[in-house]
């Protein structure tokens, strides 16, 4: 969306984190007061740099001798980070930042980000970047020294360094587990796989797609759905509910896949939390209408409202008589989708110590999903459940999950099926899936997505839409993600038939070493029932918040310089890959206005 264009990713690119909200505070304009020159502190070590140094060496990478000490950290990465701006709309850049200051985790920001800014208290911070916002669109850092109302500006690399440490903290846990997840997932069985058929292609059937509205009265919401049925129904009717910003059609491919072996699916579209819901907002510019806490109550709701109106339907409407197995029902959930399928699944929301992590946790160190899940801290319950004893199954892609349920993930008794992504930097692995999935008591599956990313089970990118698709970053998606589809088709339809007849004919198909056999390129695929002992052992010793692994390169016997430079280094290995880099929330939705056209319908 737009006002997303405010976390544009910058100066983080230097500091080797991936904090969306932190990039907007180093990105600046022109001003009639102007930094001329920068102070780069690292200990005791002080080096007064002219601002236009620095715009030469944005320019043409040429180094001056003010620069000369700082050779070390002048990267090609660097220098590309400094030449890059960004355009925004400003006028929306401005209220959504307005709004972001007036609540706690704005002050607490603004705070955290004057400790690299030593010279600079929150005021000016605050005062600075209203002013910056008003006078320009094109944001980058020289802009921003050259605008900020100081003749001079200091930077502590020192606090830098460490600040960077804390940033989405989660995310920089899985990238450090990445290699152990690998390994410890790994088929050792060495067992054959020869099926008679492929679950990852088309079943025979023909299908047709139908859409229809129902409408709740008690919550006066319209509810649109996609059904898609075959001429022959068979096993539990599946429902799938879409995540954030997204709509009914994010997984259309899944929904045909699954019709064609006879098994109806309806996809549902949430109002509150739609493509639609977003767009509206972006009006206004509301940070706490990005996501309304209400619809963490209204989601498990509309699965259940519609389950209701199937039931009926399923005995009185000719088209779609015997179509709707509401007795047994498998639901699927990407992202927001997967926490409205858990909590369905009976996990009850444990709103007490939700809050209790939204205030503890440093707004630098969230992932994006921690941003939207502290949303339903303004409810005002300590714990809620929407547990509807018709849901069977669950499958849940990249989930939002982190600490919304607290440990009540337990109380879900069905059967669970959970997709992870290691490069997933908006649902991180570890704190949004693993940690999750080893609270689940009952039959559980764990399928890792080894070069993975949070979209790319969407076949979004197959018509070349900028969803994925920014100035620094993106997703796994289209024809690279194509792997991950096809593991999604195969996993999904055998998942599924186990609540059929045809249970032991698709039995195989969950096994890690089918699992496995589905890998591609630099894509590669793990399957496991249970957490390995040394993942679990991973999760209890590493701190997520900062990693001891990358701290110690700032305590080591190196010179200031040297650890600036290795602690940048060691962040930029972690979490900024060549080919597999993470998308964020910014570009995500900004894509998703961008290409939503409900004339035509992109996502068939």
């Amino acid at each position: 969306m737009k006002f997303l264009k405010l976390f544009s990713p910058c100066i983080l690119k230097i500091l080797g984190g991936i904090s969306p909200i932190f990039l907007s505070l180093f990105c600046g304009v022109s001003s009639s007061v102007a930094a001329e020159n920068v102070i780069l502190k690292v200990g005791l070590f002080h080096q007064k740099i002219p601002v236009e140094d620095l715009q030469q060496f944005a320019d043409n990478q040429e180094i001056s001798t003010t620069l000369k000490p700082y050779g070390a950290l002048l990267t090609p990465e660097i220098q590309q980070v400094l030449s890059k701006s960004f355009k925004i709309d400003t006028l929306i850049a401005e209220q959504f930042l307005t709004d972001l200051l007036k609540n706690d985790d704005g002050k607490r920001l603004l705070e955290q980000i004057s400790q690299i800014l030593p010279d600079s208290n929150s005021s000016e911070l605050e005062a600075g970047l209203k002013l910056l916002l008003k006078q320009t669109n094109n944001l980058s850092v020289i802009n921003f020294l050259r605008a900020y109302p100081k003749e001079t500006v200091t930077i502590d690399l020192s606090k830098a360094a460490i600040l960077t440490l804390k940033i989405n903290g989660s995310f920089l846990h899985s990238k450090l587990m990445s290699s152990q997840l690998d390994k410890s997932f790994k088929d050792t069985a060495n067992t054959d796989i020869l099926p008679k058929f492929d679950p990852t292609q088309s079943g025979e059937q023909i299908i047709s797609i139908t859409t229809d509205v129902f409408y709740d009265r008690s919550r006066d919401r319209y509810i649109t759905l996609d059904i898609y049925t075959a001429e022959k129904t068979q096993g539990p009717l599946v429902i799938m509910s879409h995540g954030f910003a997204s709509d009914r059609r994010f997984l259309r491919y899944l929904g045909k896949h699954l019709a064609s072996y006879g098994i109806t699916v309806v996809s549902v579209e949430h109002p509150g939390s739609d493509i639609h819901a977003l767009i509206k907002t972006a009006t206004g510019i509301k940070l706490s209408q990005i996501l309304p806490s209400a619809e963490f109550i209204d989601r498990p709701q509309d699965i259940s409202f519609v389950l209701n109106q199937l039931t009926l339907l399923n005995k009185n409407n000719q088209q779609f008589k015997g179509k709707f197995n509401t007795k047994k029902v498998s639901i699927v959930g990407h992202s927001f989708g997967g926490y409205t399928a858990l909590a369905l699944g009976g996990a009850s929301l444990d709103l007490k110590s939700l809050r209790r992590f939204c205030q503890e946790k440093s707004p630098l160190g969230r992932a994006p999903a921690d941003w939207l899940q502290c949303a339903a801290g303004e409810l005002p319950y300590p714990q809620r459940n929407f547990k509807d004893h018709r849901i069977k199954q669950i499958i849940v892609f990249n989930p939002i999950i982190g600490e919304l349920f607290g440990k009540n993930l337990s109380q879900i008794q069905v059967p669970t099926l959970m997709l992870s992504a290691s490069d997933d930097g908006i649902t991180p692995t570890v704190s949004h899936q693993l940690k999750p999935f080893k609270q689940l008591s009952g039959e559980k599956y764990m399928v890792m997505a080894m070069g993975g990313t949070h979209m790319s089970i969407s076949d979004m990118n197959s018509i070349n839409s900028a969803v994925g698709q920014s100035t620094l970053v993106r997703e796994v998606m289209g024809v690279k993600a194509e792997p991950v589809r096809q593991l999604v088709r195969g996993i999904s339809v055998a998942f599924i038939q186990q609540l059929t007849r045809e249970k032991s004919n698709y039995e195989m198909f969950l096994t890690p070493t089918y699992i496995e056999s589905l890998s591609q390129d630099n894509l590669n695929f793990r399957m496991g029932t249970q957490l390995p002992i040394s993942i679990k052992t991973w999760i209890n010793v590493t701190n997520i918040e900062t990693p001891k692994a990358s701290l110690s390169a700032i305590k080591s016997k190196l010179t200031p310089v040297q650890n600036i430079q290795r602690s940048f280094i060691n962040a930029g290995q972690l979490l900024l890959q060549p080919q597999y880099s993470t998308e964020k929330l910014n570009d995500l939705f900004t894509g998703l206005l961008h290409t939503h056209d409900d004339k035509f319908d992109k996502w068939s």
